[in-house]
Order: structure tokens, then C-alpha cells, then sequence
């Protein structure tokens, strides 16, 4: 890597926002580069990997709705198969006094799967992408503004240059990870050291069985508990039950020692015998991964902090671009909102810079509208 490399424009992080930002800034012609701190891309996308008897099993987000547009253009763009979440049997609910089944699935609603994992997006974002313009185990450790205008962003061995900065992780990450200097106003470091992490304090437990026997008991296989440790499961079967699974999601705080067999204890309560000795179970916990969540994680907790204004107003003399999930003024939280976001902000670069053609850059190509 050259010590002072020069770009159009350099990316930080490679999950759904930034490869977005970089897939529609590589199409308008800018030299684009992206960093990202891990060995692998998809940032909170993160899939079991997929073979041709067990298709991957979502570890990070895994749903999309009705009306996301970016994502159901995404998948057809990437050749990526849907399927619906199952909704079918009743619902189970612990508390204190027992266990309780309803009629009907009162925690799900209409939803779409991907067949693979939905780390799979991520995959055909970077398709899209050269491949010396993508570099991972890359952690950006400080951006200074340049004396001849720019921004030069360090890495633990280079200096590279670029005209402007996409920041595609989550604000507090980056005001933690990266040395600013002080060169960002003081209530724009406020409102991001503030903002939560989408997924930062959670814990995905996936559990795999031989066969979805919950659904010949009529159960949906959603249920609540509120006495944990999961505090909420849903079905995570492929099509037609296969490969068979329960997913649910507990608080970082909950994870202690004999959580790994508080887990199967929990599920053995709500579904019954069968649930007590999965094949296989898969614990993400996303409140330890250094490159998603910030040591305050847990204390981050006002989401009316998601999609502010300031995040949608580049910093830095209009050179340092937002875009994360938190940041989307639509959708934010969703694999929607980050591609908003990295949409959004790769419309903000090339609204200020001119084309390799000589022309100014008002816009871009929609990544689904």
C-alpha cells in the first residue's frame, strides 16, 4: 500500500451503508476505497456460511418488509432468493406465574428471508466493487483535515488522502475508535457519543433441531419471556422447516455463567421436551465485537437519536459523510436504513465534487427507487 495514497474518496467500514455508498460512487467514476477493521465484510450482516445442505443462518439482521425497496431491488440485482417468515400456530408467553399459549402468533407480522443468509447483500454490494478497492483487517485510527484541503485518513501503516471521508460505522464506534482532534463541531461529537448501537447491546442465540417439531404442536415457534434469559424467540426454519430453528434475542447483561445452559432450559420450558438438546446452538453476541459496539454500549439508550438532521450535514468544511444505519432519517435500524444512509451520503459527495468528466455531480443512482 503506498504510505500517501490518494483518493476520490475513502469509505470507512465495508457492512451494508458503506458498500452501498462505494457501489454508487464507483458507478459515477469516483475512486473509491474502502476500509473495513475486520477480516470479513457485512458489518452486522453476518451469516453461518451456507453449503448446499444447510443454507446460513442469520447471526446479525435478518428480516425485511413490505415498502423497503432498496432491499427487494438489492436482492434482485444479486440474484438473491426471498422466502416468508413463518407466522403459521399460536404463541407461547413465561412469566413468573408459568408458561401461557395464545392463539394465534401475536409477535411476528408479514415478513421476507433470504435464502443463503442475509449476509448475502453484502456479497453483491462488493460484487459490484474491483477488488483492490476493498481491504479489510484495515482499522482507521485518526482523520486529520489537510493543509491543501482533503482529509488524510491513518491506518495503523499508511496516511492515505482522499477528497472526502464516508464514515459507515455506528457514530459513538467512530468517535471512540477514531482520533478526531477535535476537529468536529462539539454538538455534533455530543449527539453521536450519545446515539445507541442498532443490535449493540444484543445477543442472537440461534438453535438448530432435526426437525421443526414445534410446528406439529401448532405453536408459530414465537414466544415471549420475561423471566429469561432469551426475552424473545421466533422461528428461524428455512423453507418448508429445513434446516429447523429457533432464534431468540437476550440483553449482553443477561449473558453470565450457565447461560449456555440456561438457553436450551429456556426453550425446553416454552416448546416443550424437544427443544431441550438442539443439534447445534450459535451465540452472537454483539455487545464484545470491538467493531460494532463502543464501551458504553449498553448505556446508549435514546432512540430518538436515530436519523438526527446534524447526520445528515457533512462535517469538516462538508467533507466527512454519515452513514450508518443510525443515521437514516428512514428506516433507521433496518438493513433499509443503511442502505438509505450510504445512498444518502454518496449523494452528498458527488453534490460536491466534480465528475471525471468535467461536469458538477448532483446525483446518483438509486439503489432501488
Amino acid at each position: 500500500m503506498p504510505h500517501h495514497a490518494s483518493h476520490d474518496v475513502i469509505v470507512i467500514g465495508a457492512g451494508a451503508s458503506g458498500l452501498s455508498a462505494a457501489a454508487a460512487l464507483h458507478v459515477a467514476g469516483r475512486d473509491t476505497l474502502v476500509l473495513e477493521a475486520r477480516d470479513r465484510i457485512g458489518g452486522r450482516l453476518l451469516s453461518t456460511p451456507a453449503s448446499a445442505s444447510q443454507p446460513g443462518l442469520d447471526l446479525g439482521a435478518t428480516w425485511f418488509w413490505d415498502g423497503e425497496e432498496r432491499v427487494r431491488a438489492l436482492t434482485t440485482r444479486g440474484n438473491i432468493t426471498t422466502f416468508d417468515q413463518h407466522l403459521t400456530g399460536d404463541t407461547v408467553v413465561q412469566d413468573t406465574t408459568g408458561t401461557l399459549r395464545f392463539a394465534g402468533n401475536l409477535l411476528d407480522v408479514p415478513a421476507r428471508r433470504f435464502h443463503g443468509g442475509a449476509q448475502r447483500l453484502a456479497f453483491a454490494l462488493a460484487g459490484a466493487l474491483p477488488a483492490d478497492r476493498l481491504r479489510l483487517d484495515t482499522p482507521v485510527i485518526a482523520i486529520r483535515p489537510h493543509q491543501r484541503g482533503g482529509l488524510h485518513v491513518h491506518t495503523a501503516d499508511a496516511t492515505l488522502h482522499a477528497e472526502h471521508v464516508v464514515l459507515a460505522v455506528p457514530p459513538p464506534l467512530a468517535l471512540e475508535r477514531i482520533d478526531f482532534a477535535e476537529i468536529l463541531p462539539a454538538d455534533l461529537v455530543r449527539l453521536a457519543r450519545a446515539t445507541p448501537v442498532w443490535m449493540g447491546a444484543a445477543v442472537k442465540i440461534v438453535a438448530t433441531y432435526e426437525s421443526a417439531f414445534w410446528r406439529r404442536q401448532g405453536l408459530a415457534g414465537a414466544a415471549v419471556s420475561r423471566t429469561g434469559p432469551l426475552q424473545e424467540i421466533h422461528d428461524m426454519s428455512g423453507p418448508d422447516g429445513r434446516p429447523a430453528a429457533l432464534f431468540g434475542f437476550a440483553h449482553a447483561r443477561m449473558v453470565r455463567p450457565g447461560f449456555d445452559q440456561a438457553v436450551p432450559a429456556l426453550l425446553a420450558q416454552l416448546f416443550g421436551p424437544g427443544a431441550a438438546a438442539p443439534d447445534a446452538v450459535y451465540v452472537q453476541n454483539w455487545s464484545t465485537e470491538q467493531w460494532t459496539a463502543p464501551s458504553a454500549v449498553q448505556r446508549l439508550v435514546d432512540y430518538t437519536l436515530f436519523g438526527h438532521p446534524l447526520y445528515r450535514q457533512p462535517a469538516i468544511e462538508g467533507r466527512l459523510h454519515w452513514a450508518s444505519t443510525e443515521t437514516a432519517d428512514e428506516y433507521a435500524g433496518h438493513i433499509e436504513g443503511a442502505l438509505a444512509a450510504g445512498e444518502r451520503a454518496a449523494q452528498g459527495v458527488l453534490a460536491r465534487t466534480v465528475s471525471p468528466y468535467g461536469r458538477s455531480s448532483h446525483g446518483v443512482p438509486s439503489a432501488g427507487r
